[in-house]
């Protein structure tokens, strides 16, 4: 067996809205004009009426915004 077999893909976790909205903190109107702004990460169809969003994009987004704050702050 390779290392690549035996070592587990990462996984996924699909995150809802309130999920998004209490890691982000922001409300529900302006992740959805972020969102078609093309400013926040794309929402992912789950079923014809729910959808949800990539926790690691989610995550990379905060992370970018935080690395802007530093940027910022650097002289």
């Amino acid at each position: 067996m390779t290392a690549e077999a035996t070592t587990a893909p990462s996984s996924l976790r699909i995150l809802r809205l309130r999920d998004v909205m209490s890691t982000t903190g922001l409300k529900r109107s302006m992740i959805y004009r972020l969102q078609a702004e093309g400013r926040f990460p794309k929402s992912v169809k789950i079923t014809d009426y729910a959808v949800g969003w990539i926790d690691a994009e989610i995550n990379a987004w905060v992370a970018g915004r935080a690395a802007q704050r530093r940027g910022a702050q650097s002289p």
